[in-house]
């Protein structure tokens, strides 16, 4: 296993967010960074900011602070490591937490980029795909959008938490 738990749940809740999802699937782990850092950038704008206060930070302490003492290489290192699914330490501590807390995870990346995170290379070059994405993004209303972030943000990270099988998959009721 080597994605979070949920992976195959997908959150989505139409079709026109589904192909959201497909869409930021196809692009290679750098874009799918570059994604991040441009919905981010519109937020509170044409991008509806996911709710902070259901987020709890304390959750992640790894992510939201140590993290942000390391080396730009190291940052990025961890972003592409969470992306990809591998099992690392900062993975780990991403696969661990809900949803809610991994869109804070990368808000808080998002909003000290640049400064305590690593930034955008100044010569990064939007690709027609990306531009695609975040315009189509855009145009999903509010439960859209945060359907679309959550079903993304799930299926990164690394946890060998296995879901539990569910009655239609053992063919036996629960008991107590």
């Amino acid at each position: 296993m080597t994605t979070t738990s949920n992976k195959n749940v997908s959150q989505a809740l139409s079709n026109e967010t589904i192909k959201v999802v497909e869409e930021f699937n196809a692009l290679n782990t750098d874009a799918k960074l570059a994604w991040f850092y441009f919905v981010y950038e519109k937020m509170g704008k044409s991008i509806t900011p996911a709710a902070p206060d259901a987020a709890e930070p304390e959750l992640a302490p790894l992510l939201l602070g140590d993290y942000f003492k390391l080396s730009p290489e190291q940052q990025l290192t961890i972003m592409r490591d969470i992306v990809e699914g591998k099992d690392t330490e900062y993975s780990r501590a991403y696969g661990a937490i809900k949803e809610n807390n991994q869109l804070l995870v990368w808000y808080a990346w998002a909003v000290a980029m640049g400064d305590t995170v690593v930034g955008m290379p100044d010569n990064y070059k939007r690709t027609d795909a990306i531009k695609n994405l975040v315009s189509q993004t855009e145009k999903l209303d509010f439960e859209g959008q945060i359907s679309v972030f959550r079903t993304i943000a799930g299926q990164m990270g690394y946890s060998d938490v296995q879901p539990i099988e569910t009655q239609a998959q053992t063919g036996k009721t629960s008991s107590f």
